[in-house]
């Protein structure tokens, strides 16, 4: 069975190669589901970690629907795994209604060519999980990273089981609450791939902070926070 380990640092992608995992998918912010990591971070990973790297490619947090001006920067992010010898990239695209947008879709496998192409936990928000994966197995994606639907994948390990053998051609990787107590009900299940962060938590400094750089009202599946134009014409106005 293969082991993916979403790392968000270097720290983190050398302890799964230390750890023996297969690959990494390397991504920041596991808190919000997961961002594009920066440049800097994808070429030092590439630089010291030996094992094959995936990459998330996601501009912002809250849904998976973008504006041309998003789509844009996921397609330029693209050209930069490209160019650094990324083996792989995670990543897709829905429409408002919560159905697969499968023109971008396969833009973006177009722009991918060459890597392998992994559909991600955007799936579980779709509303039709078989009708939507026939779509991917059509348009030849590698993996799809999904939790089945359920809050955790061993919640969701029904719908996973149907999709796996309902669509051979297609590995199905589970994802969410993956550990070393429920594992084994993926590998038993038939599965050839898992993925998991691993992750704990390390103390770093001695005492907290006296103010949170951490805002939870920022936190929306639903909403995207932006700059608005009024709010900061106004404050403009008041100083210039």
């Amino acid at each position: 069975m293969l082991v993916e380990v979403c790392a968000n640092s270097v720290e983190s992608a050398l302890n799964a190669e230390r750890a023996g995992a297969d690959r990494i998918e390397l991504c920041s912010e596991l808190a919000v589901g997961g961002i594009t990591p920066s440049y800097g971070l994808l070429k030092c990973i590439k630089e010291k970690c030996s094992l094959p790297v995936h990459v998330l490619i996601r501009p912002r947090s809250g849904d998976f629907t973008y504006s041309n001006a998003e789509f844009k920067v996921i397609l330029e992010d693209i050209a930069v795994c490209r160019k650094l010898g990324v083996e792989g990239v995670v990543s897709g695209v829905l429409h408002a209604d919560y159905t697969l947008d499968v023109a971008r879709t396969a833009m973006l496998m177009e722009a991918a060519q060459g890597m392998k192409f992994t559909f991600h936990r955007a799936f579980d928000w779709v509303k039709d999980p078989e009708k939507t994966m026939e779509t991917l197995a059509d348009l030849k994606v590698d993996y799809v990273l999904t939790s089945g639907q359920g809050k955790s994948a061993l919640e969701g390990l029904a719908l996973l089981r149907d999709l796996k053998r309902l669509f051979p051609n297609v590995a199905i990787m589970p994802g969410s609450g993956i550990n070393e107590e429920n594992v084994r009900s993926f590998l038993e299940a038939g599965f050839e791939a898992v993925h998991l962060s691993g992750t704990k938590f390390r103390q770093t400094l001695t005492s907290p902070p006296h103010i949170s750089m951490n805002s939870a009202s920022f936190l929306n599946d639903d909403k995207l926070g932006f700059s608005n134009f009024e709010t900061i014409k106004a404050v403009v106005d008041k100083v210039k």
